[in-house]
């Protein structure tokens, strides 16, 4: 049996630490630490962490602010364990986590694993509805990793683990942010290790909990998708490109639009205006009906629309502007201090 350490890295949010930490307390599977790394935040943890010091082996470290990339680094050379598990601090642990885990790598070893993510039944609609939309085939979830992801399977950082012996070959992460466990993810598969999905390996992802931090995150990772372009360009595929073309889509539906409603425009673009329309109002009745079904409730299929529009143009308008600087200024928002 594996001793587990489980790496956490924390940027001011001590209440979600204590439910993350809760959910620690109730593992089935015995044998783990936690390594709480509180990257330089103004609102730290110290207390809520201190007060798992008798249900859980745990210790904690406040490092300056340096970035989740490199925060987990210094998990990684401080952890006792054989394998290293990573949780972003807004997760929930089912109870039976580190036990699928391990019966999963008894039958198959990996030196590196992913895991998806679900929606808890407690989280609230905004938080429902932008799990949807990071996780449906109708939105950007079939470019992520998962059972129908595109391309090879690349471990994300809510839900990742790596072997000791991993960490000591690649040496962890290398961005700090902005797409660091898709660089650290396509470094590890170029070194020939065995990586894959433990599809039980389910963790409950909170996420952002409004609708403009939400944008914010999704507007960086499109920024993201060039930098992984920019280091390793066999990994830009023209199916992610589908955000921004979606985007440029929008624009001009509503550019038609104005021309027509302050123009007259009536050659074409009234054609194009229906068409536009159409094809959109049939995209957002499939998101409709599609979350409506997986949740069983109608209210979270309309915050799924607009969850799922959200986060398309955010990621689109990151990816246009991340290629624009790319493309016309020849720099990339990481070499003008973007991170």
């Amino acid at each position: 049996m594996r001793f587990y350490s489980i790496i956490i890295p924390l940027y001011n949010r001590p209440q979600e630490i204590r439910e993350l930490l809760d959910s620690l307390t109730r593992q089935t599977y015995p044998d783990f630490e936690v390594l709480i790394i509180e990257d330089g935040s103004e609102k730290d943890a110290r207390t809520v962490v201190e007060s798992y010091c008798d249900s859980l082996d745990i210790r904690y470290f406040y490092i300056p602010n340096g970035g989740q990339g490199f925060a987990r680094n210094v998990g990684f050379r401080e952890a006792r364990g054989d394998y290293f598990v990573v949780f972003d601090s807004d997760c929930l642990i089912p109870d039976d986590y580190l036990a699928k885990v391990e019966q999963a790598l008894q039958n198959g070893y990996l030196d590196a694993y992913g895991g998806p993510d679900a929606a808890h039944p407690s989280f609230t609609y905004t938080q429902k509805a932008i799990s949807y939309a990071m996780t449906s085939s109708f939105t950007t979830g079939g470019i992520r990793g998962n059972k129908r992801h595109v391309g090879r399977f690349h471990p994300r950082s809510f839900n990742m683990g790596i072997s000791r012996e991993t960490w000591e070959k690649t040496g962890g992460f290398r961005w700090t942010n902005k797409s660091e466990d898709m660089e650290f993810s396509i470094r590890m598969s170029r070194q020939e290790l065995r990586i894959g999905l433990i599809p039980d390996a389910v963790v409950f992802h909170k996420r952002r909990t409004t609708f403009a931090q939400f944008f914010k995150q999704a507007y960086s990772f499109g920024q993201g998708r060039i930098r992984i372009f920019r280091s390793f360009p066999g990994e830009l595929k023209a199916v992610h490109a589908l955000p921004a073309v979606f985007t440029l889509g929008m624009m001009g539906w509503l550019l038609l639009l104005l021309l027509q409603l302050i123009l007259g425009w009536s050659l074409y673009s009234g054609f194009l205006l229906r068409l536009g329309t159409g094809l959109i109002t049939g995209y957002f009745l499939l998101i409709f009906l599609h979350a409506t079904y997986r949740y069983k409730n109608p209210g979270i299929g309309l915050y799924s629309i607009y969850a799922s529009l959200l986060q398309l143009l955010a990621y689109g308008l990151g990816f246009l502007g991340e290629g624009f600087n790319y493309l016309v200024k020849g720099r990339s928002e990481s070499e003008r201090g973007g991170g």
